[in-house]
């Protein structure tokens, strides 16, 4: 926990997890004074046995996390996604499932798709920028009571002190308190399926092909992540299952677990497969508020939305909102004018929520399309397969939309 030094903030960041830390660190980046705290220590976040997930970084997100100084402070090199493939079909199924390939040629201007980063990578890289700068003072663990004024929010801190902010955003994630505070309204959407993440080691190269596999069960990724001298050729998993099926999967000895990983991976050969560390399960559920905004308060991430993780984009429309309210937060600053204004917040709330709302309905639909084997929603899916690999255009706008250029 850093030492206060002000009374007096720009705005107070409730939530110091990936896109709440992270909005902090662009803003401070620019002269903003920010107020970070959390209810949890950070080192303690650093933890590797606290997440398995590994993030899949859009091109969007990866210069504004290098605009706030953390891109670089990541301790392990991200892994570059040079291609991505879709399949659709069975495991064991044979022939092939229908499968639609995202080339290099697809990337505008030779980029990679993405980036696979490990989410304690991502985590220590974060504490260190947070360390930074001079603007922002960190106060976690700790405690704050919001109390909203037309000019102004007032916090006391269960550390003892009361400092002021003009502006408070909501980063705490799908249980927000400060959601909750301001009454606004959210609609969830259960999904019966767990996720199960694990990370293999296989013997032959991934050449930073990533796949998507949709199946009856629910969707399988296999996700390329960046060697280690143990295990130079690593990949993370993302298993989706119903509760049952789910549990029991995660519960089975490796050996069966390799073969049933293999099972679901299309026609890749990677050879021996070797699941490596522990595995993670975590419920799966979409939602959404009904506003971003309330009086001298703004919601991001996870506060603001959740979706399936079908496409690996629930981190990257968190990171879009830190893009668009830094941005709007930004020019204020320069300009002098209220960082917590009814006008700033409603421009945040027209930037973003259509766009995530409309991210949120295709993942929505993408599970519910293709966690379905009917034959004539089978036959759809395969001629909507097929029509976009024919289409080089249609899978270039499909790519820049997902890359976030």
């Amino acid at each position: 926990m850093s030492t206060m030094k002000k009374t007096h903030y720009d705005l107070c960041i409730n939530g110091a997890g990936p896109v709440g830390a992270t909005l902090a660190c662009r803003l401070a980046a620019e002269g903003v004074r920010v107020l970070l705290i959390d209810r949890n220590a950070l080192p303690g976040m650093e933890d590797p046995a606290l997440d398995g997930r590994a993030y899949a970084i859009a091109e969007g997100s990866r210069r504004m996390l290098a605009d706030a100084g953390i891109w670089d402070n990541l301790p392990n090199v991200a892994q570059p996604i040079h291609e991505i493939r879709v399949a659709d079909g069975r495991p064991h199924e044979a022939p092939s499932p229908l499968t639609l390939h995202f080339g290099p040629e697809d990337a505008p201007e030779g980029q990679s798709f993405g980036w696979m980063v490990e989410a304690r990578d991502l985590r220590l890289a974060i504490n260190q920028t947070l360390k930074q700068y001079d603007s922002l003072d960190v106060h976690a663990p700790d405690l704050g009571t919001f109390t909203f004024h037309l000019d102004h929010v007032s916090i006391r801190l269960a550390s003892g002190r009361t400092v002021t902010a003009k502006l408070a955003v909501a980063a705490e994630g799908r249980r927000s308190p400060l959601r909750r505070q301001a009454r606004i309204g959210l609609t969830k959407i259960p999904y019966n399926e767990y996720g199960i993440v694990a990370t293999i080691a296989h013997e032959k190269p991934h050449h930073g092909v990533a796949l998507e596999h949709f199946l009856p069960e629910g969707p399988f990724a296999r996700l390329p992540m960046p060697g280690t001298a143990e295990h130079p050729h690593r990949s993370a998993i993302v298993w989706a299952e119903g509760e049952g099926r789910a549990q029991r999967f995660h519960d089975l000895p490796d050996e069966i677990f390799a073969r049933e990983i293999k099972a679901r991976m299309a026609d890749e050969d990677l050879g021996e497969i070797t699941p490596t560390g522990r595995r993670w399960i975590y419920p799966l559920s979409a939602q959404y508020a009904h506003s971003y905004i309330g009086p001298r308060l703004a919601l991001a991430g996870d506060a603001a939305h959740g979706i399936h993780p079908i496409a690996g984009q629930g981190l990257n429309i968190g990171f879009r909102d830190v893009i668009s309210l830094a941005e709007l937060l930004i020019e204020a600053h320069r300009n002098r004018k209220d960082m917590g204004s009814r006008d700033l917040l409603v421009r945040y709330q027209r930037n973003t929520r259509p766009g995530n709302m409309a991210m949120l309905a295709a993942t929505d639909a993408l599970e519910r399309l293709f966690g379905n084997d009917n034959p004539v929603l089978r036959r759809l899916r395969d001629m909507g397969i097929a029509g976009v690999q024919r289409f080089p255009a249609l899978r270039r706008a499909f790519v820049r939309k997902a890359m976030g250029v």
